[in-house]
């Protein structure tokens, strides 16, 4: 798997999302989720002659950062009200579209990459990746980012519909379990599947701790038995 880089941009700060999409409320859930970009960004490869799909896209918090890349960047949200505040934002850089993943309004074998975060336990599996199947070019890849329904705190919130509510999840949301993840790639035909555990980062790490709590949950993702407790997973595949 390619590795990380650091990927800056500074506008991220400023820019406002829905509540309990990126989890972008506070400085150490902005660190997190920039973090996924740089990882999305190593692992699809991004880069100029690129043909990309970003899920998702919300506001183009995200979007923002994968235009820097070089890559024709192409962002699909289901809320039109997102696609229209992404758009503005990104201005004519990238191709936004109002759009659910179940019927998307590209070409077969048009990506070089489909991506996103924090998206996929949002929809319906067998239907999306049908789409995504049928879209991606034959050696593409994909590179999300999702919630580990291993942590000890998802698994609460994913599956006590109380503590679903009070956290603000919607009633269809989940998080995976990767070895399912990796069967259910693997049975649709990708190959260079890897799904691994990363981040042990909360959102509500106070500001002053964020280094310190950084630094040890890296050193977390590296222990056997204890890195499968991380917040969330790392998915790339790639079409066979």
């Amino acid at each position: 798997m390619p590795q990380n880089k650091t990927y800056e941009t500074q506008r991220a700060k400023n820019l406002i999302q829905k509540p309990g999409l990126l989890n972008i409320g506070t400085p150490a859930g902005q660190k997190g989720t920039l973090r996924r970009a740089d990882w999305i960004i190593e692992a699809a490869g991004m880069g100029h002659g690129q043909h990309v799909l970003e899920v998702g896209c919300g506001t183009g918090f995200l979007s923002e950062i994968f235009i820097r890349t070089g890559a024709s960047l192409h962002a699909i949200d289901i809320a039109e009200d997102l696609v229209i505040e992404a758009a503005r934002l990104c201005g004519p850089q990238a191709d936004f579209q109002v759009s659910d993943i179940e019927y998307l309004p590209y070409q077969d074998k048009f990506f070089d990459a489909i991506i996103g975060v924090r998206v996929l336990h949002h929809l319906d599996m067998d239907p999306a990746f049908k789409e995504i199947g049928r879209t991606l070019k034959k050696g593409g890849v994909i590179a999300f980012c999702e919630p580990n329904m291993v942590n000890p705190q998802l698994a609460l919130q994913k599956n006590i519909p109380f503590i679903k509510r009070l956290m603000g999840d919607t009633p269809d949301e989940t998080a995976f379990f990767r070895w399912r993840l990796k069967k259910f790639l693997k049975d649709r035909g990708f190959t260079d599947i890897v799904v691994e555990p990363f981040d042990f980062l909360h959102p509500w790490v106070p500001k002053k701790m964020i280094g310190v709590v950084d630094r040890f949950g890296r050193f977390l993702e590296r222990v056997p038995g204890l890195r499968e407790i991380a917040g969330s997973l790392q998915i790339f595949a790639r079409k066979a």
